[in-house]
């Protein structure tokens, strides 16, 4: 009956009397810290420090005593804690004190050659490091009582010096108590387990390594970046986007790095003004002149940003520096009247788009109903949307799209609504448009890649990003996903809230993205299945649009 009153871990003492040795000293408070060293070793640091290693002995085992290692014998799952196989070794976890630290390790390690069981073993032999550590913590806790009930029974004298030192040994208690608690749940969490990578950790299926991609948020940014323009001009632009994150910053924005923005566009811009006006086409030449005196001029579009951020109003801030990068767009798209890259030869059969494109579309109400209207207007039952087709990055793509529209192939198409999608029609006239191969052109590189998707947990980004809300892409082909849809398109409606690492989406670099939705992106989410493209047309990038035959 003695024996059932027992605490588990007192019977273990009583059944191993030499493993589990204690020693009456007053304990002080710990500090528990646990830490994962190389070679698989488990650390459990316990302040203050033990002296005496020989004072602490929790556990036995096979080890010579010259080392003064604690060895804890482990069960193992092949009968015992050691194999009767000599050239297999599997469970030794061997415990010391140094230093003030509980260390735990693998006496021995081993493999059987050709079995494949080693990293079976390993698993094992980490599992039952990290229990043995859970053991040790409990087993402080249940010493706890023992030692500080040995030293309050010698206290017979509850003078007012008495009464002082019960409470200090009561704080140190309750301070051990807590610590022990700390350690037991700390292993019960889940660990990072550094090094351990080989062993236990599944390879990485993130979205991407870093979640601060500065990755294009809105389609007039996204399309300012895809334009192949003059070095100069891209670092002025640079240069000034860097104030648009700036203008994120709440509270105290930092003012004076944006001067300093502004001043190095400026000083970009007078220095290689050369090379930027040359880099524009003769015919271009004059309206580039204008262009480029709007922004640099004394009275110019920086100069005026420039007195906004002096002036610290954010909002202001805000419209001059839009104002500024839509005339750097412009000059940009001067400096680039057609691909940057040569098309592959077998791919000059499809037609293409050489530059920008603008296609409006008419959406009107299944069911009658109206779209809401905007401020100060009526409700109706029709809604515009403009979509600006990007030919820099996808000339098949882009192209396909804008001769399908000429051809009136998306009037009347019913919309359909997915999860985060708005498609067309899929069962539109089969013989309507070309099967375009995938389509993606990687950020850093000067052409696209084709037939192949992006691997974006490897760093591959997309010049032309889908996690952009409404963003427009072509469907995958039904016979293969290396090829675009003929003719279904969607808007993709990005929720970052359902997006991964980063802020990407999870289908990132696996479609063709052609454009942005730049006029009517309130619309979108007033679309329900059923609703219906009224109308759709090229208005502007005719010119750009080469069809097959045409030189």
């Amino acid at each position: 009956m003695a024996s059932q009153s027992l605490h588990p871990l007192a019977k273990l003492t009583a059944k191993h009397p030499k493993c589990f040795k204690q020693q009456h000293y007053p304990r002080q408070p710990t500090s528990p810290c646990f830490s994962i060293l190389s070679n698989n070793t488990c650390q459990w640091s316990l302040t203050p420090s033990i002296s005496n290693p020989t004072s602490r002995r929790f556990f036995s085992g096979l080890v010579a005593k010259e080392l003064e290692l604690d060895v804890w014998p482990v069960q193992s799952d092949h009968g015992g804690a050691e194999s009767t196989e000599l050239d297999v070794v599997v469970g030794q976890v061997v415990g010391r004190f140094e230093g003030g630290s509980l260390l735990l390790e693998n006496v021995v390690r081993g493999e059987r050659a050709g079995n494949g069981k080693g990293k079976e073993d390993n698993d094992k032999l980490i599992d039952r490091a990290i229990n043995i550590a859970g053991t040790f913590a409990l087993t402080k806790l249940v010493t706890i009582d023992h030692d500080y009930r040995h030293e309050m029974t010698d206290q017979h004298n509850f003078s007012a010096p008495s009464c002082l030192r019960m409470l200090e040994c009561g704080m140190k208690r309750l301070g051990t108590t807590l610590a022990a608690i700390l350690v037991a749940i700390q292993i019960l969490s889940p660990l990072p387990k550094a090094d351990w990578d080989t062993y236990i950790v599944p390879p990485a299926k993130a979205v991407l390594y870093s979640p601060d991609t500065k990755v294009p948020r809105t389609g007039e940014l996204a399309l300012r970046r895809a334009i192949p323009a003059n070095t100069n001009m891209k670092a002025i632009q640079e240069s000034l986007e860097d104030i648009s994150y700036l203008l994120r910053i709440p509270q105290r924005k930092p003012y004076s790095t944006m001067e300093g923005n502004v001043k190095k566009a400026l000083k970009i811009a007078t220095d290689g003004k050369e090379s930027i006006l040359a880099s524009i086409p003769v015919n271009l030449q004059e309206r580039g002149s204008l262009l480029f005196a709007s922004l640099v001029d004394e009275k110019g579009e920086l100069q005026a940003l420039l007195g906004c951020i002096k002036d610290k109003d954010p909002d202001k801030v805000s419209v001059a520096l839009a104002s500024s990068l839509d005339t750097v767009a412009e000059l940009e798209l001067l400096q680039a009247p057609g691909l940057s890259f040569l098309l592959p030869k077998q791919y000059l059969q499809y037609p293409r788009l050489t530059g920008r494109g603008t296609v409006e579309l008419t959406i009107e109400k299944g069911d009658g109903s109206a779209f809401s209207p905007q401020a100060g207007g009526e409700a109706k039952s029709t809604a515009t949307i403009q979509v600006v087709i990007d030919g820099y990055s996808a000339p098949l793509t882009a192209g396909n799209f804008a001769k399908l529209v000429i051809d009136g192939v998306y009037d009347g198409t019913k919309l359909n609504c997915a999860n985060q999608a708005i498609l067309s029609d899929s069962k539109l006239d089969k013989k309507s448009g070309y099967n375009v191969p995938l389509e993606i052109m990687p950020s850093g590189q000067f052409e696209p890649l084709y037939r192949t998707t992006l691997s974006v947990q490897d760093g591959e980004l997309p010049v032309l990003p889908l996690s952009v809300y409404g963003a427009v892409a072509m469907a995958h082909s039904d016979v293969s996903e290396e090829y675009s849809s003929p003719n279904q398109f969607f808007f993709y409606l990005y929720d970052k809230r359902n997006a991964g690492l980063g802020g990407l989406s999870f289908d990132e670099g696996q479609f063709s993205v052609f454009g942005y939705t730049t006029v009517g992106r309130e619309v979108l989410p007033q679309i329900k299945t059923g609703d219906m493209i009224k109308s759709a047309k090229l208005v502007e990038g005719r010119d750009r649009l080469i069809l097959p035959g045409e030189n």
